[in-house]
């Protein structure tokens, strides 16, 4: 008999945003533990689930998530954050572990990372295997899959590989180019972590997961290179490039912020390999047999391409970034608040001045002075932050909490307003709304508005700083905005006659059935 209901923390993350539809399709009840509930607003499975505002730190609500649940899903982490995130996590594996045993939960399933057993691991890693241990010992039986590189789209390991072939036509690299690594596809983790439920209820042990290959960095690099249509790319392994300069080099290169891109480098110091595989006891391999490397790679290319990302490391939590929302009436919230307001019409309809808006950022840019956004972007990386090269996840539509470049959407509703909070790197907390509004005479009324929370002096001489700039970024995002509305709309009517002339050479008397406009 299955399991009625499963618990899964991280339900939000790139993994536990995937595992939630899979588990819903097979059968079960899934309650979501959350810090944020509005996090799923958008999400298509939030209706199917039962979400419980929590956090592992607080072992009261933990207590409340367990209650009833047969089965907990331990999927969060602290990579990227700062300060003694050992000590959270292993407080939270506590709090879990704690209240899976008052609540009677069958089975804990913990997926953390592949490990060698001897050498000396890094802070991250070190931390991961802890959480695994804490679990093991809480008296209830636990799975603690180890998986190293994950290749999938929108995965950060994936981003990263994606990111240095793509920029790169020669790649000077760290000595950790030539470790050995087992990369493992994203739906054979979710295969894994899926099986593991109907485990035996006497097991309790870690186990390690890899795919077939067994790779060292840079073949993964060319592999990615073959599969994306590219030449393979000379790599050069310098023992001048130590972790800390490796990890500052990926933050200038890629989208991948210093703060995800120091643990994952770290990890890569030493062999990644599967060292047993007595999972096969366990759980058969999947139908098809586990996923070769480059298939992988093809699969996360091909998803890509349709826009059917589901999950991604850009919409993790940035340490350090402001999770406040905007107050109700910024005026009245007893801070200092300087706005920046524009407001312009135009003869395109609301909706298509929405496309536009939404559509925003990302490779479709921001409608105005490129260079100025571009040189934002890379300030906030020399100084640690996100940087402008997050990108976005979907090309035209965007959700509650998906990340756009160096913002974050916090509110949306659709057709008429978008409000962005900002995740770079300011001495203070900002946001951007865009707002499209009916007007009168049948067009639209397009409002822009930036609010910022100075923090101190600094913010304030920031503000004062790029005021300059506003009246020309924020003036010329307006203009051009509702510009491309019109262009919007001037392109859905020659698709509409492009269609009718088409119709009307197929069936000459279907046009005539036309109403005729006044």
């Amino acid at each position: 008999m299955k399991p009625r209901r499963i618990l899964v923390t991280g339900a939000t993350g790139y993994i536990g945003g995937r595992l939630v539809p899979i588990l819903l399709e097979s059968g079960f009840e899934v309650r979501v533990l959350v810090r944020s509930p509005q996090k799923l607003k958008d999400v298509p499975w939030a209706g199917q689930v039962e979400v419980v505002e929590g956090d592992l730190g607080d072992l009261d609500s933990m207590r409340a998530a367990c209650a009833g649940s047969d089965v907990l899903y331990y999927l969060v982490h602290s990579m990227g954050t700062r300060g003694d995130f050992e000590r959270t996590e292993r407080t939270a594996a506590r709090n879990v572990a704690t209240a899976a045993a008052e609540a009677g939960v069958s089975r804990i399933i913990y997926l953390g990372g592949l490990h060698p057993d001897t050498a000396e691991l890094s802070q991250h890693l070190r931390s991961r295997a802890e959480v695994g241990r804490i679990l093991l010992e809480s008296g209830v039986p636990t799975a603690a899959l180890q998986a190293g590189v994950v290749i999938g789209s929108g995965s950060t390991s994936f981003e990263m590989i994606r990111h240095l072939t793509d920029v790169l036509p020669y790649m000077p690299a760290p000595q950790w180019v030539r470790n050995k690594i087992q990369p493992i596809a994203v739906r054979d983790v979710l295969y894994y972590l899926v099986s593991s439920v109907d485990l035996p209820a006497d097991v309790n042990r870690t186990f390690d997961i890899g795919g077939p290959d067994v790779l060292r960095y840079g073949q993964m690099m060319n592999g990615y290179a073959l599969e994306a249509g590219l030449r393979q790319r000379p790599i050069a392994s310098l023992p001048v490039f130590t972790p800390w300069l490796a990890s500052q080099w990926v933050n200038l290169v890629t989208p991948i912020p210093r703060s995800l891109a120091v643990p994952i480098i770290a990890s890569l110091q030493n062999d990644c390999v599967v060292h047993e595989r007595d999972i096969d006891e366990y759980i058969p391999r999947p139908k098809d047999g586990l996923t070769p490397y480059r298939t992988a790679v093809r699969l996360a290319l091909g998803r890509m391409r349709d826009g059917d990302v589901e999950t991604s490391w850009r919409n993790a939590s940035i340490e350090g970034a402001s999770s406040n929302p905007l107050p109700s009436d910024p005026d009245w919230a007893g801070h200092l608040v300087y706005t920046d307001l524009r407001e312009k019409h135009t003869d395109a309809k609301p909706a298509d001045l929405w496309r536009v808006i939404e559509s925003i950022g990302g490779d479709n840019g921001w409608y105005s002075f490129p260079l100025a956004w571009a040189v934002r972007g890379w300030m906030d990386k020399i100084v640690g932050g996100v940087g402008l090269r997050r990108g976005r996840r979907n090309p035209d539509h965007l959700h509650t909490g998906d990340v756009l470049d160096f913002w974050r959407v916090e509110q949306i509703d659709r057709g008429r307003f978008l409000r962005l909070r900002a995740e770079m790197r300011v001495p203070g907390r900002a946001w951007l709304e865009m707002t499209a509004e009916p007007a009168p005479d049948g067009g639209s009324i397009y409002r822009q508005r930036a609010v910022f929370f100075p923090r101190g002096l600094g913010g304030r001489l920031y503000w004062f700083s790029v005021l300059p700039f506003h009246g020309v970024v924020f003036s010329g995002m307006a203009n051009r905005i509702t510009a491309a509305a019109l262009g919007e709309a001037a392109q859905a009517v020659t698709t509409d006659a492009v269609q009718t002339d088409a119709r009307s050479r197929a069936d000459p008397a279907s046009v005539a059935a036309l109403p005729v406009e006044p």
